[in-house]
């Protein structure tokens, strides 16, 4: 990048996990000169590195649906998105579909049922019978709702079976996020794209009342009219010094999240046999990961703690209590899993909104932007969200009033509408969301 004392760019993106560098893609391709930075040594060297990277469109709302669905079709054709080579290689997108079992409190996924309908989705749906046949290492008793192993109900017998499942083909996993991320670096950059790593803002700047560039750790500036602030689980932080967080409605907080990996079932090749799942009647989801092992994470259930942390300083060693509990709920699920002896896993952070659903947006200070409240259920969204603040930012630099009219986003594979007024900072809590991870 310029060396000057004072570099000079079209816009600054405050983080390079996979949205920021997504961002910093479809900005790109369109002449705009954008400058990532970001703390971390990397590209996806944050929170996206832990990342599930599912790729899913089980969301509760018909918005989040449609972009999800959008979404979804820029990893089937990441080679084409991508449009570069990439020294490390291009990610895979491992389509092993999605298994979603309906629990007792069915509500949310007949809504997703009824969301699919209305997109096109393909699905099936799948009774006990249907399930057991195609997986065979899987109990489908029902044991639910989510408890802990210190209250007696967590040891119960099954109940019947789970009423049934639907079943996304067109669901999967990307095995490496962070990759996904250098892809997206090197796709930017050979548009005219750049990043600086290991490098900290720490002020906002202003000028005649919008946003003029930013101070860095090092003691640069950098001017910008554009900021975008793409900061994870920071983004408060960042909100905060830009001085726009008290007026948003809207607000978001650092939540520590743990991920952990067990041994697949005995006998049972997982990585081919295995598949997406999200068990809402005992309280896990899973996927296969590398080495023949799933991946487990908790759907916040109303039993399990949430842990708000300073991002900056919070434990980041597994919880051997959470470990046990997931791992427990795990074997009801899967019975020839078994008990590892050693616990591993992942820490690390979700930016979490009041509603667990994202928000795209300008702000009070002009030239301001932000893709925040993102962890845990937009990985999925980077292409589709790439174009979504580009299309915006355009917009709202060319005098379009998104607060009083928000900005409809037409999908560029679907071609579905996509209205960006539901992620916006002055909305009121979603009561349709899942207010979890589900999104």
């Amino acid at each position: 990048m310029n060396t000057d004392e004072t570099a000079q760019y079209d816009a600054v993106i405050i983080g390079a996990g996979v949205l920021g560098c997504a961002i910093a893609l479809e900005l790109s391709r369109r002449g705009t000169r954008t400058l990532n930075i970001d703390k971390a040594a990397a590209a996806g060297s944050g929170s996206t590195s832990n990342s599930c990277a599912i790729i899913r469109f089980t969301y509760s709302t018909e918005v989040g649906v449609a972009f999800s669905w959008e979404g979804g079709q820029y990893w089937k054709d990441w080679a084409n998105y991508i449009g570069t080579d990439d020294e490390l290689g291009l990610i895979d997108f491992h389509q092993v579909g999605q298994l979603n079992l309906f629990t007792d409190d069915a509500e949310r996924l007949a809504r997703v049922h009824e969301l699919w309908d209305q997109v096109g989705i393909p699905y099936e749906y799948l009774d006990a019978a249907q399930m057991a046949e195609r997986f065979p290492y899987m109990d489908f008793g029902r044991y639910g709702p989510p408890t802990r192993p210190e209250d007696p109900a967590f040891w119960k017998e099954a109940e019947g079976p789970v009423r049934g499942g639907l079943w996304s083909p067109d669901a999967g996993y990307v095995s490496d996020p962070q990759l996904s991320c250098h892809n997206l670096q090197r796709g930017a950059e050979a548009e005219g794209g750049e990043f600086r790593f290991n490098t900290q803002v720490t002020g906002i700047r202003t000028a005649d009342g919008r946003v003029a560039g930013v101070d860095l750790n090092d003691g640069t500036t950098v001017d910008a009219p554009i900021v975008i602030n793409v900061a994870g689980p920071h983004s408060f932080l960042i909100n905060q010094m830009a001085g726009v967080y008290d007026e948003m409605n809207i607000k978001t907080a650092a939540l520590r999240h743990e991920v952990h990996h067990v041994p697949a079932p005995s006998g049972v090749d997982f990585m081919q046999a295995g598949s997406v799942g999200a068990d809402d009647d005992i309280g896990f989801y899973y996927r296969p990961e590398v080495g023949n092992n799933v991946l487990l994470g908790s759907v916040d259930a109303d039993c399990d703690p949430s842990e708000y942390v300073d991002p900056d300083d919070y434990d980041q060693t597994i919880d051997r209590e959470q470990w046990h509990t997931q791992v427990l709920r795990a074997t009801r699920r899967m019975p020839d899993m078994g008990m590892p002896h050693e616990a591993r896993g992942v820490v690390d952070l979700y930016d979490v909104s009041d509603d667990w659903l994202p928000i795209y947006d300008r702000t009070a200070l002009d030239g301001f932007y932000v893709a925040i409240g993102t962890s845990g259920n937009q990985y999925k969204n980077a292409g589709a969200v790439g174009q979504a603040m580009a299309d915006l930012i355009a917009a709202v630099e060319g005098g379009h009033d998104h607060d009083a009219e928000p900005l409809q986003v037409t999908g560029r594979y679907t071609g579905l509408t996509i209205d960006l007024g539901a992620y916006s900072r002055n909305r009121e809590v979603n009561a349709d969301s899942s207010m979890s991870v589900h999104g």
